[in-house]
């Protein structure tokens, strides 16, 4: 007999990316109006220019008009393939429209993440001193970063790939057998901090047979009882941390919902506010529509 408890897991996105055209893709905000004037701009476009777009822009099928799309994450690297006149881009398309709670669920690009791009831009033919140009960091950090995950598990490397992991925490990893760095990688993920802090002290609590043999050399230099007194401090910070976010959690979800009720019954019901929303700021009604339509929140 099947387990009742087994529910069907919907994907957030679908499965592969489609070429789509960049005058179906529509942003819901524009972007700042001195924004080409940032360094942030400059730099994004010189690595678009240089080894192309390697993370995709995030759509969602926009409801208001159908056969075209939403931008959820990408408008910077959108308004710059549209300077350049790029016809088309590779795009991820969401299943979820709830734009707006987008950015919650998705991480910048991780360490790992971050680290195949580079990878990966090399193996398209960029140079070592063009991928530092173009990222506009040192030709020892890009190295740095082609050696990154080596002396790394790919168990752990699996755990973290996605997670705001720093680039300490790998260093430190290192340092441990495999066994110990999925033991610890596990561990971070289960408190949902990824410091190099906690990593270390993870490190000094770790018995000796569980280290290389350059960090267990090292290890009978320190202390246990330091270790585990950082270790301890560590933990507690992390508990505090979690302690906080459960109690704003219920509040915060609470008032989700009286904001999406007054906007379902009481803005969007009322003929004069829709009329000014669609004729002054219609990109205001789309997202209270959006927010109108929510059906359920998630469970506390």
């Amino acid at each position: 007999m099947a387990d009742k408890t087994t529910r069907a897991v919907r994907l957030g996105f679908e499965r592969d990316c489609q070429n789509v055209d960049l005058g179906l893709l529509h942003c819901a905000v524009a972007l700042p109006e001195n924004i080409k004037n940032t360094v942030k701009y400059r730099q994004i476009r010189a690595s678009v220019e240089a080894i192309g777009l390697v993370e995709p822009i995030v759509i969602a099928h926009n409801p208001a008009t159908p056969g075209s799309f939403l931008v959820l994450d990408g408008r910077l690297r959108l308004e710059i393939l549209r300077d350049m006149g790029v016809p088309k881009a590779m795009c991820l398309v969401s299943t979820d429209d709830e734009g707006y709670t987008y950015n919650k669920r998705v991480n910048r690009l991780s360490v790992v993440q971050e680290h195949r791009m580079i990878v990966r831009a090399a193996g398209r033919g960029a140079s070592v001193d063009q991928l530092a140009d173009v990222l506009n960091v040192s030709v020892d950090s890009i190295r740095q970063q082609f050696r990154l995950l080596d002396g790394v598990c790919n168990e752990a490397v699996a755990l973290l790939a996605d997670k705001p992991t720093t680039y300490g925490t790998f260093r430190v990893l290192k340092r441990m057998k495999p066994f110990r760095q999925i033991d610890v990688a596990q561990a971070m993920v289960n408190l949902g901090k990824y410091s190099t802090k906690l990593a270390t002290a993870m490190l000094q609590a770790t018995p000796p047979e569980q280290l290389t043999e350059q960090a267990a050399a090292r290890a009978t230099k320190t202390a246990p009882v330091e270790a585990l007194q950082r270790l301890e401090r560590e933990l507690a910070a992390v508990q505090a941390d979690t302690k906080l976010l459960e109690e704003g959690y219920g509040p915060a979800n609470l008032q989700l919902e009286i904001i999406k009720t007054y906007i379902g019954k009481t803005l969007l019901e009322n003929a004069s506010v829709v009329r000014w929303l669609a004729k002054n700021r219609a990109e205001y009604l789309e997202q209270l529509q959006i927010i109108a339509d929510i059906k359920t929140l998630p469970a506390h």
